[in-house]
């Protein structure tokens, strides 16, 4: 078995999407790969995801998108790849390049129909960077309310 380098990037602010990073980063190590869990809380991260083998990347959903500071950076990696030529047309696929992406969600309203936007969302800059998108994971959270 090849090591891969693999990056369990995720943005969570009531703690599901945590929890399932943390799962995520667990089972990457217990199957001997290289693993950088990086949870962002600010637009300006510094990331090149074309260094990894493998991303799970993860959101809690926000009124049907991840969340602000994940949007944020996705939007400043497309201008960046783009920038650099990496973003092609027709996107063609990266063979050893692989993606799962994923939200945690409460579905108190409308249930999944509520997360498949979240994950679509993040997926396009995977499929433009020619990852090939191996899972979708809609995961049920605890649905978080203020007292």
């Amino acid at each position: 078995m090849n090591k891969m380098k693999v990056l369990n990037l995720y943005y969570s602010t009531t703690g599901n999407t945590e929890k399932v990073a943390k799962k995520i980063e667990e089972a990457v190590k217990e199957l001997g790969h290289e693993v950088d869990t990086v949870k962002i809380t600010k637009k300006d991260t510094e990331l090149d995801i074309l260094q990894y083998d493998f991303v799970f990347v993860g959101s809690g959903v926000y009124m049907w998108l991840p969340g602000k500071p994940l949007q944020e950076l996705f939007m400043s990696l497309l201008a960046k790849y783009n920038g650099t030529g990496d973003i092609k047309a027709t996107s063609p696929k990266r063979p050893q390049s692989n993606a799962v992406v994923y939200c945690t969600y409460g579905g108190g309203h409308t249930g999944i129909n509520e997360a498949i936007p979240t994950v679509k969302y993040m997926g396009q800059l995977f499929d433009h960077l020619g990852y090939n998108i191996i899972a979708e994971w809609y995961i049920v959270g605890e649905y978080v309310t203020e007292d």
